[in-house]
């Protein structure tokens, strides 16, 4: 007498792979989400922060777009305690995750930012929000004619959302 084997496998087999299928799934969309944030690209966070009492800016520049639309201006102006102060005015860039204001030794491409990490950077702290008008206080002792680039820098994904150069005796 011969005996017949099974052609498929028991059915508690196809339960098990189906759920580690939908644990692994689950894992890779919530690491997907932390790490991309998708919903950032329609949020929008405005801030209007008042110009600080200084005077004359020393130096300005204009943003232009890296990875994602960006515009609006950039002035370091004096401080009367003789410290300086980075002002962005009238900025529009995307919302992102983990978005910070550098001040970079490298020079701006037009057609990119991929550059502004390779050499020296002095961050300036948390993108504020992605429109408006802001504040960054500049570290006593920075050489701006060395730092001369200004970055909307996405650590996340190491790239320039946008960036200006700082045009000095404006």
């Amino acid at each position: 007498m011969t005996q017949t084997i099974p052609a498929c496998p028991p059915r508690r087999s196809k339960r098990r792979l189906l759920w580690i299928t939908t644990a692994v799934v689950v894992v890779v969309a919530a690491v997907g989400l932390y790490l991309f944030q998708p919903w950032r690209l329609f949020t929008t966070t405005r801030v209007d922060e008042a110009a600080p009492a200084a005077a004359q800016p020393f130096a300005i520049g204009s943003f232009v777009s890296h990875e994602h639309d960006t515009s609006g201006s950039v002035a370091v102006q004096p401080l009367a305690d003789g410290r300086s102060n980075l002002r962005l005015t009238d900025l529009r860039t995307s919302d992102g995750p983990a978005l910070h204001v550098w001040l970079s030794d490298q020079p701006v491409q037009q057609d990119g930012g991929g550059n502004l990490d390779d050499g020296e950077h002095i961050d300036l702290g948390d993108l504020k929000g992605n429109e408006g008008n802001q504040n960054y206080a500049i570290p006593a002792g920075t050489d701006l004619n060395r730092f001369s680039t200004v970055t909307i820098w996405c650590e996340r994904f190491s790239v320039s959302f946008g960036a200006a150069e700082l045009r000095q005796g404006a």
